[in-house]
């Protein structure tokens, strides 16, 4: 029987986001090669929604090359997609799950990453096991992930020369399936993905829980971006100072620009000539 561990807490209701990792472009580090061809444990096995049969010769996982020191696997999500959490079923050979399966030292000190690259260190760190040991590391995890992304990346090392009692010497990809749940669409967010990101949200991009903007266009301002520049400020993120408009009045709060003209002896298109004058 499997373990399976939740790292978050997930409320009792049936979400219904999507694993938009299903059958997408996956590629790893070290394939594992026999004759000097890569066999049925491609990097893809790991996104094709098969996990009934987690071993070698079942051809629904992901195997690595031996003795490696790095263990590197992604998949490609398309586009920069909003992410929600990732369940991980790692190899077991089919056999009882503990201490005494071999492949529980392979699977510690795991890390995974989201990033708009195939390189992680432009990414963001979702998880990494610096915990867990072949008594409590169990087969199937579930990450709690609320980024966005196009690339989601697994990685694991055994470079240190000080490696924890149970870690494997060597770094494996042994992934059976690597399910990425989400929002299918950047610019709708909500358990049922149905509700769309503010209009003034940067790029349509918002939370996937919250519907909150990762950021505004320009002028606007506030967590739904629904708030125009306001107190003489205008432009992307409410930077940039007005000029000095008639009566004191608010610029136009995406370019600066005074609806009803300037103040007396203040001139130009954003009433700022003359400014230096008019102070004196």
């Amino acid at each position: 029987m499997l373990n399976y561990l939740i790292i978050f807490a997930i409320p009792w209701i049936a979400y219904a986001y999507e694993n938009i990792a299903l059958h997408k472009r996956a590629w790893q580090l070290h394939p594992y090669m026999y004759n000097h061809k890569i066999i049925t444990t491609n990097a893809s096995n790991a996104v094709d929604g098969l996990k009934t049969n987690l071993s070698y010769f079942g051809g629904q996982c992901t195997i690595s090359a031996y003795h490696q020191y790095e263990a590197l696997w992604h998949v490609d999500l398309g586009a920069v997609l909003g992410i929600h959490h990732i369940n991980i079923y790692y190899r077991t050979d089919d056999v009882p799950w503990g201490p005494g399966n071999g492949f529980t030292t392979r699977f510690l000190g795991f890390s995974v990453f989201i990033s708009n690259t195939t390189d992680k260190e432009d990414g963001v760190l979702c998880f990494k096991d610096d915990k867990f040991t072949r008594y409590t590391i169990p087969a199937v995890i579930t990450l709690n992930c609320t980024h966005h992304g196009r690339y989601v990346i697994y990685y694991n090392n055994r470079t240190s020369t000080n490696l924890p009692p149970d870690y494997s010497a060597y770094a494996f990809n042994e992934l059976c399936e690597f399910e990425v749940y989400g929002c299918p669409s950047p610019s709708y967010y909500g358990e049922d993905c149905s509700q769309s990101c503010p209009d003034q949200c940067m790029d349509s991009r918002c939370h996937i829980e919250t519907g909150n903007c990762f950021g505004c266009k320009v002028g606007y301002q506030g967590p739904t971006c629904d708030q125009p520049c306001q107190k003489n400020t205008y432009g992307y993120g409410c930077s940039m100072i007005c000029g000095l408009c008639v009566n004191g009045e608010q610029c136009y709060h995406v370019n600066g620009t005074c609806h009803n003209g300037c103040e007396a002896g203040i001139y130009g298109s954003h009433c700022q000539m003359g400014i230096s004058l008019a102070l004196k």
